[in-house]
């Protein structure tokens, strides 16, 4: 009875090990190269319109990089560094060369609550050191909480900004509930301000800037160079993590339903879909733990243009997912075991810059 135990414990534990490995092929026609090394954790980057990079690094250093110099910008937000949160992404106004605005996502612990939550501010870059800073929108309440802060930054064309906050950990409690800050896509005008068409500004209590929710911790937020619809994606638990086509006023059911089950393996929910919530148009079973999202529209990659790129943290590498009739038809890993893949941006010159923690900013090279 004891050895029938042991071969049924050992074959759970192999069968655990088998699930939790990533099948996708690797890629060998592709090279990379450093542009920027020694970043710790490179959560966002934009490029200067005078082809210098501003990095954000996790742990609230902003650094200036051109011509093989980094230069430390000064007076960057006060942030609060927990867990998951800290300084997290970084965007340019669409009108940036006019009006000089970045946008900026972290962690904050602005508030009377201990702890903090997600904020997005804008400033200025004025002799290496941000100006005219402004918070635009700061989540609350507060919480000691270090999981899910988000968060992602993507204008569309007519100049709406989106962001992202996850639901800090609170599962049960913010996602399904619109009065309620967390595990949300939220759209702003450039200045703060709320769209007057934004889909909850009449509902009471609703927090006015949502613009879709039922999500659980989005880290990537792009959006599509021919349809120009908000491609996003997020963390599941263990398994279902998804890709989501973000619209207004859309639930996208997370935690009532999810491909998903606890770290531990056991159920939340025994429901994939619903009616009234939106399936995703991809999801990983295991989780890769998505982080960065690009696609790719230069051509410079040949055949690879028009498809998606997602950051592997998990599993370490840059997810080449190939995309035909709005569906992922199959992926193949890139940059394989390079490191964390934190951020992905495809840059002025139609390359694809890849932010890795511990190594630094590379550019995707294909053979």
């Amino acid at each position: 009875m004891i050895l029938k135990n042991k071969v049924l414990l050992s074959f759970i534990f192999l069968t655990f090990l088998a699930c939790a490995q990533d099948k996708n092929p690797v890629n060998t026609k592709h090279s990379h190269e450093v542009v920027v090394n020694n970043l710790d954790i490179p959560w966002g980057f934009v490029f200067l319109p005078d082809g210098a990079l501003l990095i954000n690094e996790k742990d609230g250093t902003i650094i200036h990089f051109k011509n093989g110099k980094r230069t430390k910008i000064q007076n960057a937000p006060e942030i609060y560094n927990r867990g998951q949160g800290g300084l997290l992404d970084i965007e340019l106004h669409p009108n940036y060369k006019s009006n000089g605005w970045i946008y900026f996502t972290y962690a904050s612990s602005e508030g009377s609550d201990k702890g903090g939550h997600t904020a997005l501010i804008r400033a200025k870059l004025k002799n290496m050191s941000l100006v005219e800073k402004e918070v635009l929108y700061k989540a609350t309440p507060n919480t000691t909480r270090g999981q899910h802060f988000g968060s992602r930054i993507a204008f569309d064309d007519s100049g709406y900004l989106y962001f992202s906050i996850g639901e800090r950990g609170e599962r049960d409690v913010n996602p399904q509930d619109i009065t309620k800050d967390g595990g949300k896509i939220y759209r702003l005008n450039d200045d703060g301000s709320i769209p007057k068409d934004n889909p909850f500004v009449n509902e009471p209590n609703a927090k006015k800037a949502i613009y879709s929710y039922g999500h659980r911790n989005p880290q990537g937020m792009t959006i599509h160079p021919i349809t120009r619809e908000i491609w996003t994606h997020e963390h599941g638990p263990r398994g279902g993590d998804e890709i989501n086509i973000i619209k207004a006023g859309k639930n996208y059911g997370w935690p009532v339903i999810s491909y998903g089950v606890n770290y531990s393996g056991t159920k939340f929910t025994d429901l994939t879909e619903k009616e009234g919530m939106e399936q995703p148009l991809h999801y990983w079973v295991p989780s890769i733990a998505p982080s960065g999202m690009a696609f790719i529209s230069s051509d410079i990659y040949g055949d690879w243009k028009g498809n998606l790129l997602v950051g592997s943290l998990k599993f370490q590498y840059l997810d080449l997912c190939y995309i035909k009739n709005g569906k992922v038809t199959k992926e193949e890993r890139l940059l394989d075991g390079l490191g964390r893949v934190r951020s992905v941006e495809q840059g002025p010159d139609g390359y694809i810059y890849v932010g890795v923690e511990n190594l630094g900013i590379v550019k995707l090279i294909r053979k």
